[in-house]
């Protein structure tokens, strides 16, 4: 239990260092983190738009190697078809051996002079006559039969393009053992239209992939996707083959809108997606780039957080230096005005520590000072005065409650709310104007409900506004004369003692007339208390206050004292439903406001 006290005093005396603290470390790694996270992005999406660059020129250079390949297919093509020899041979009949030897020998002749346009690209070349001959010039690339290509479906597509060169996908088969993308042109007589044989271009998957394998890497797909939407190529063999429409649907919308790059999340990932439409082969070039992997590469995310972690320890470090030693001397003076509240009134503060701390200390140093003058006054006058102790009561102002005050009004000039600490010390001065002015003087009721007004306004700014005021006053009251001090009492006590258990409610101020009787009720909805016996004006609970040091029981006597007995304080409670208090006077107005001539002045 000590050792709980202990640690809530070193709290309560370090609570202007622990908040000024606590926010600066907060700042700082909000900050950091916002910086971090911020740079990371920044770079991610600078790094990506280069990126995109580069894989743009990337498909150009791809572009080219198969446009390339595309015009020596073409050229190959317009040879074969425009070579008489070979139109002969595939147009005649079948004679005697002699006769199909001499023809073989021409045609191989005539292959064998316009093969070498595409044996760069190591791709084969086939010739198929209608009359049953075949040749072809790379046999054990694609070992077929004049019977399985004759009727052989890329056979029949070609025959129904006759005046297209069309690409062709033929996945791997008994046929052929690899993917295969197979150009075909049909060969026709242009006079009659007649179709007297099929030229063939197969070139494996794998020829086919070295156009574009060395742009690709792990993170970097390209794909070469036909007008059906299947993938006839890929750097990514398990690919070869899938069906893919959505990725031809994402290419050809980049393509036709001419966007360098799109974002998109197909094949189950998220790619940044370009695309190069290859209008001679009918088919989409395709790069994907896995963004995660890229940005793995790119930036070591783990790293970077160590190195905000670091800067943010460093940063928190020096805070904590800084922090302790603006705000030690702040909390030097706190815990001596504390010590002397408690021990020694008369002992002023020390001004050591900073400007501020200086300032203050000497400023309540004076006030200190003038308080004391004013209490040796007091004590002085008691020993002249009928009721010594009620006006010792009624002049001691609670030092706790002035510096509680000021440091709120310091804090909240240190968080730049001037006009708020404006008002907070205008409320003070009008209440230490009326508590320490002549007690026997009497006030209006407007008055003493600006001075509450005003003793509200500190306490809400203090300890926040969970317990609301509310001022009821009769219009034809705010002229009546009272004497000072008489309601505040009820209102601390209100404040301080009635809302323990309940954190929030309300008090009302309720100021009327009742026949020649000013009633003023103090109601609050609060923790309520026992009251023994009857509820009179007799039975009433003393509290300690902090602002007058004025008790219940003291106004009680002190209305007595002034007007008679049938006047006073009643207080009804019940535990749980609040507390209610009402102060019955003479009614007095300001032309008569002087206190009666048959009661005993207090001085005498």
């Amino acid at each position: 239990m000590k050792m709980k006290k202990k640690a809530f005093q070193i709290l309560r005396n370090n609570s202007l260092f622990i908040k000024m603290f606590l926010i600066m470390v907060i700042s700082i790694i909000a900050v950091s983190l916002l910086i971090t996270f911020s740079s990371i992005r920044m770079s991610s999406n600078l790094f990506m738009e280069t990126f995109s660059i580069s894989n743009t020129k990337a498909l150009e250079q791809i572009e080219s190697e198969f446009e390339d390949y595309s015009f020596a297919i073409v050229s190959t093509a317009n040879e074969v078809q425009n070579n008489g020899t070979i139109k002969r041979v595939l147009t005649q009949e079948n004679g005697n051996a002699i006769q199909m030897s001499k023809a073989y020998h021409d045609i191989s002749r005539q292959i064998e002079r316009i093969y070498p346009t595409v044996e760069s690209y190591d791709a084969n070349m086939i010739v198929l006559g209608f009359n049953e001959r075949l040749y072809n010039v790379n046999y054990s690339n694609w070992p077929v039969s004049w019977d399985v290509l004759r009727y052989h479906p890329i056979t029949k597509y070609a025959i129904n393009n006759p005046n297209r060169l069309v690409y062709q996908f033929l996945p791997s088969n008994s046929f052929n053992d690899e993917p295969m993308i197979v150009a075909t042109k049909a060969l026709m007589e242009w006079s009659t239209g007649e179709i007297y044989g099929v030229l063939y271009f197969p070139i494996r998957e794998v020829q086919l992939k070295e156009f574009y394998e060395g742009y690709t890497s792990v993170e970097n797909e390209v794909l070469l996707v036909n007008e059906r939407g299947k993938i006839i190529s890929s750097n990514k063999e398990h690919r070869i083959g899938d069906d893919v429409k959505d990725v031809m649907a994402l290419a050809k919308e980049v393509d036709d809108e001419g966007m360098e790059f799109k974002d998109v999340h197909v094949l189950g990932k998220d790619y940044m997606l370009m695309s190069q439409f290859l209008p001679t082969y009918n088919m989409y070039l395709v790069n994907l780039v896995d963004k995660s992997a890229v940005l793995d590469n790119l930036v070591n995310t783990k790293e970077i957080l160590l190195i905000s972690l670091g800067i943010v320890l460093l940063a928190v470090v020096v805070v904590f230096i800084i922090s302790r030693r603006m705000t030690n001397s702040i909390s030097r003076l706190v815990k001596q005005i504390s010590v002397m509240a408690k021990h020694d009134f008369n002992k002023p503060v020390a001004e050591t520590g900073g400007y501020e701390a200086k300032k203050i200390a000497n400023a309540f140093n004076s006030m200190l000072s003038e308080l004391q003058e004013y209490v040796d006054l007091v004590v002085l006058a008691q020993q002249k005065q009928r009721g010594a102790e009620l006006m010792a009561l009624q002049h001691q102002i609670n030092p706790h409650f002035i510096y509680n005050t000021l440091a709120s009004v310091k804090f909240m000039i240190q968080q730049d709310k001037k006009e708020k600490a404006t008002d907070m010390i205008h409320a003070l001065i009008s209440l230490l104007q009326n508590a320490l002015s002549n007690v026997d003087q009497t006030i209006t009721v407007e008055q003493e409900i600006a001075d509450l007004k005003n003793y509200v306004l500190i306490n809400q700014s203090r300890y926040g506004e969970g317990i609301k005021a509310n001022f009821f006053v009769s219009p034809d009251c705010l002229d009546c004369q009272l004497p000072k001090l008489i309601l505040q009492p009820f209102i601390e006590n209100a404040f301080f003692h009635a809302f323990n258990e309940k954190k929030e409610g309300f008090v009302q101020i309720l100021v009327s007339q009742k026949g020649d009787n000013l009633v003023c009720e103090i109601v609050d909805n609060g923790d309520g208390m026992e009251i023994k016996g009857d509820h009179t004006k007799e039975d009433i609970k003393e509290k300690r206050h902090l602002f007058s040091g004025i008790g219940i029981r003291n106004v009680h006597e002190r209305i007595q004292l002034l007007y008679g007995e049938e006047y006073g304080v009643e207080i009804t409670s019940e535990k749980g439903s609040g507390t209610k208090v009402k102060v019955e006077l003479p009614l007095h107005k300001a032309e008569t406001a002087a206190i009666p001539k048959n009661i005993p002045s207090i001085q005498e």
